[in-house]
């Protein structure tokens, strides 16, 4: 397949004008972990939204890896002899999602990486949220909560993923300051609404009135919590509960004063892991078309689309900025 690059460059020399219709488009595959969980579904519809998808310039397909490292190496397999332009990847193992990438990049295929990390030099760039910065400050804000002392509970992410592994690291931070606050339990929910309600039930029973807040590594799993915590007729008002991502139902907790956390910006991850994409493909030329670049300016700036790692800003969701944050969310189309 001719890649856009060229043709271009082959309407160049033959002194042709060549406009979007004339060219083929851009093949993008986009690999993301799985599809179950909220956030991940903003951040398909993110991409599927940018301006290059919607008017024909990117062939766009969208890869469920289901959960699982294998299935995600099988897509990559199949994108590679395919000679796709461009992969987005959004590993759901740090260290077997590497092996992948270095397929990807032994065929010349550019790899962006976008929301998770995977080991390794080989991706092109990474556009993401720092999630050490994410569990420190949502582990500050329980041990604010709580007056600094007393029990908490870890609802941690698929072991072995980035998010799950920085995540710990940015907890395990801060709570290392507060030696007067106390990790009776931590355990895996897989970013799973479901079975973190089952397992908060589960520590709610073996801990009676011991549990004095719970930190959430998505969520999806704080939104489980909260569910265990009526459940069991506790008011989250008096257990407090933090969660990552600013998920819809996440927006709308907080605004009933059910728990804190943290908007990760799925429109700016995956519209600007496009937009690196297409620079990869298209060359120096290529102008960034997602509006968030504007949108963050300095905060984080475009750089001309050859920077390793663009780190998208966190912002705390409020009571007072919900609205807005909501209004920023693509929705599906």
């Amino acid at each position: 397949m001719i890649s856009w690059k060229k043709a271009v460059l082959a309407c160049a020399v033959i002194g042709l004008t060549c406009t979007v219709a004339q060219a083929k488009p851009i093949r993008v595959g986009a690999a993301v972990y799985g599809l179950k969980g909220e956030f991940m579904q903003m951040w398909t519809n993110a991409l599927k939204a940018h301006p290059a998808v919607k008017d024909g310039t990117v062939q766009l397909t969208v890869f469920d890896g289901n959960y699982d490292a294998l299935t995600q190496s099988n897509q990559f397999d199949t994108m590679i002899p395919q000679k796709y332009d461009a992969i987005i990847f959004v590993p759901i193992d740090k260290a077997a999602g590497a092996a992948a990438v270095a397929k990807a990049a032994a065929a010349h295929i550019p790899v962006i990486g976008s929301n998770t990390l995977v080991s390794g030099d080989k991706l092109t760039s990474y556009v993401g949220s720092d999630d050490v910065v994410a569990g420190r400050m949502e582990a500050e804000a329980i041990v604010k909560a709580i007056g600094g002392k007393g029990n908490v509970v870890i609802l941690e992410g698929p072991i072995g993923q980035s998010a799950q592994i920085d995540r710990s690291k940015g907890i395990q931070e801060a709570l290392s300051k507060t030696p007067a606050v106390k990790v009776i339990e931590h355990k895996t929910a897989n970013w799973s609404r479901a079975e973190s309600l089952g397992l908060v039930e589960n520590w709610l029973t073996a801990h009676p009135d011991q549990i004095s807040g719970i930190i959430a590594e998505n969520d999806d799993m704080a939104l489980g919590a909260i569910q265990a915590l009526k459940s069991k007729g506790i008011d989250p008002k008096k257990v407090p509960v933090a969660g990552i991502d600013g998920i819809v139902d996440g927006i709308s907790a907080v605004k009933r004063g059910d728990m804190t956390t943290f908007f990760q910006d799925s429109q700016a991850q995956a519209q600007g892991a496009l937009d690196v994409a297409l620079h990869t493909v298209m060359g120096p030329s290529y102008k960034p078309r997602s509006e968030i670049w504007a949108g963050y300016g300095a905060k984080m700036p475009w750089a001309d689309g050859t920077e390793k790692s663009y780190s998208v800003p966190w912002t705390q969701v409020t009571p007072a900025n919900a609205q807005e944050i909501l209004n920023k969310i693509p929705k599906s189309n």
